[in-house]
């Protein structure tokens, strides 16, 4: 389908709005991108987004996956070269989808992979399902189904969809910031009945019981998993040196914030079991600056 121009710059207009209101680590990054590499990234944020919400919403399972369902279809025309645009209208209107609009402009450009999308889709019904982990191994596995995927999206548009080599790279920096998250939303994670973190670690450190509160088992447990989180990150950030400066200061950025968050649960494992550890806005600007510093050195 070809979209007129006007109605393109309509949908990534939409997608960025979903993404400056929404993506509060996200978009200090990707604001140091060019604007069209903005606009690509804002599409997949936004298709994330839609996608995580129907994953933590009240949706009763049932539902759920019915939404998850029609959102793989959605994806349906990046796939099949333009067809099937009938499945992507807004029932309100009639009009297309502009988050689809929008990705698949984004993909003729940049060659965004429908699989890691649909990925992203297997990843959050797993969330639906109330899978549990036995080990850190199949843990890594839905690190990468649920953002090791949005790596590998980020680093087309980095790379303009040519490719080099670095995917690996990306995808353990997705599965370092999912880590980061899994710890940062222990407590939220808990009162929804959803429990991340490996089995056979709840057991070594004896922490069955996380809604106990914090103790010295469950300090333990925590500086263990962001230990391992960290050792993530110092294999990612490879990536970094092979980008053009632009988008290693956005990656820096992103990964920036993660790791400051990681830093302050290894410093006071207590104090993510009894609040969200988070960023003040100026700290998250600090860090968007530093990285415009260091990428350019």
């Amino acid at each position: 389908m070809n979209a007129p121009a006007i109605e393109i710059e309509r949908a990534y207009e939409a997608c960025e709005e979903i993404t400056r209101r929404a993506a509060a680590n996200f978009f200090y990054g990707i604001r140091l991108l060019p604007r069209a590499k903005r606009q690509a990234m804002s599409a997949v944020y936004a298709f994330a987004r839609r996608v995580d919400d129907i994953g933590d919403g009240n949706l009763k399972a049932e539902d759920a996956l019915a939404a998850l369902a029609s959102e793989r279809r959605r994806l349906r025309p990046l796939a099949e070269d333009g067809e099937g645009w009938s499945d992507v209208r807004l029932p309100a209107t009639g009009e297309i989808d502009p988050v689809i609009l929008a990705l698949a402009d984004a993909r003729r450009h940049y060659g965004l992979s429908v699989e890691a999308l649909e990925l992203l889709i297997d990843g959050v019904e797993l969330d639906v399902r109330g899978t549990s982990y036995e080990t850190f191994d199949e843990l890594v596995d839905y690190c990468r189904a649920v953002a090791g995927s949005i790596g590998r999206l980020c680093l087309a548009i980095f790379t303009e969809g040519h490719g080099n080599g670095a995917s690996r790279l990306a995808d353990d920096l997705g599965v370092a910031m999912q880590l980061t998250n899994i710890l940062r939303d222990i407590r939220e994670d808990q009162a929804r009945g959803r429990v991340y973190l490996p089995a056979e670690d709840l057991r070594r450190f004896d922490c069955l019981q996380l809604d106990a509160g914090p103790d010295e088992r469950t300090t333990a447990m925590i500086r263990f998993e962001a230990a391992r989180a960290q050792e993530w990150f110092d294999r990612g950030m490879l990536l970094v040196d092979e980008l053009e400066p632009r988008s290693a200061s956005c990656v820096l950025a992103m990964t920036g914030i993660y790791r400051s968050i990681l830093a302050r649960i290894a410093r006071d494992p207590e104090e993510v079991m009894r609040r969200r550890i988070s960023l003040r806005p100026w700290e998250k600007t600090w860090v968007a600056a530093r990285s415009l510093v260091g990428a350019r050195s």
